[in-house]
C-alpha cells in the first residue's frame, strides 16, 4: 500500500498508541474481565446487528440485490426474534451471514482502488478513500439516527470498547513485532485489501 506520507502517519499512529494506552486498553481490558463472554458476545451481535442496514445499503450499492435482501432479512429476524440483536436466530432460519459492508468498500468496487494510507487521529488506519467514505458512513448508522444525543454517545462509547476489546488478542503480536507501525499498516492493509478482492469477487458471481 501506498504510504508517501509515513512521517505524518508515524506521528498519528504514535498519538493513538498514547491514547490507545492511557484510555482505551485499559478500558477494554477491565471490560473483558469483568463481563461474561456470553455478555460480550451479545454486545457484539448487538452492534453487528445495528450495522446490517448500512451493510445491505452498500451491497445494494455494489450491485448486489440478492446479497442486500439477506441482510436485511437479517436484520429484521435478530432485531425481533433475537431481541434487537443480541441473539442470532437467523443463522438458525438459514439466513446467510455476510461480511459487514461500508462505503469505502463501495468506492473502491466503483473504481477508486488504489489510495494512500492514511492514519487519522482517534480512528486508526484508513486511506484518504476510507477518509473521504467515512463521511457516508457516518450518515448510514443507524446510531446517527437515535434522537438522544446521550443514548448515542453511550452506544458509541460501548461500541468502541467492544471493538477494542476484541483486538486485545492482538496486543502480544504488536509488542514482539519489530516496527509496530509497519506491521499495523501491513495486517490492516491485507484485511482491507482482502474485504475488496471479495466484494469484486462477488460482483462477477
Amino acid at each position: 500500500m501506498s504510504d508517501p506520507w509515513e512521517g505524518f502517519n508515524r506521528k498519528m499512529h504514535g498519538f493513538n498508541n498514547v491514547l490507545d494506552r492511557l484510555v482505551l486498553r485499559p478500558v477494554a481490558a477491565g471490560y473483558e474481565k469483568a463481563i461474561p463472554d456470553s455478555v460480550q458476545s451479545g454486545v457484539s451481535r448487538f452492534f453487528t446487528n445495528l450495522g446490517l442496514p448500512a451493510t445491505a445499503l452498500n451491497q445494494a450499492m455494489q450491485g448486489r440485490p440478492a446479497h442486500a435482501g439477506q441482510s436485511l432479512g437479517r436484520f429484521l429476524v435478530n432485531s425481533t426474534v433475537g431481541i434487537a440483536g443480541v441473539f442470532d436466530p437467523a443463522t438458525h432460519f438459514g439466513i446467510p451471514r455476510r461480511d459487514g459492508e461500508d462505503f469505502g468498500q463501495t468506492l473502491a468496487t466503483w473504481g477508486w482502488r488504489d489510495s494512500r494510507y492514511l492514519v487519522m487521529p482517534g480512528l486508526g488506519p484508513r486511506t484518504v478513500r476510507d477518509a473521504v467514505a467515512f463521511v457516508g458512513d457516518e450518515q448510514m448508522a443507524l446510531i446517527a439516527r437515535i434522537d438522544s444525543s446521550s443514548v448515542t454517545d453511550k452506544l458509541l462509547i460501548m461500541q468502541m470498547v467492544d471493538g477494542r476489546a476484541r483486538l486485545l488478542p492482538l496486543d502480544q503480536a504488536r509488542k514482539d513485532a519489530m516496527d509496530d507501525y509497519t506491521f499495523v499498516r501491513e495486517v490492516w492493509a491485507q484485511r482491507r485489501n482482502r474485504q475488496i478482492e471479495q466484494d469484486l469477487r462477488s460482483n462477477r458471481d
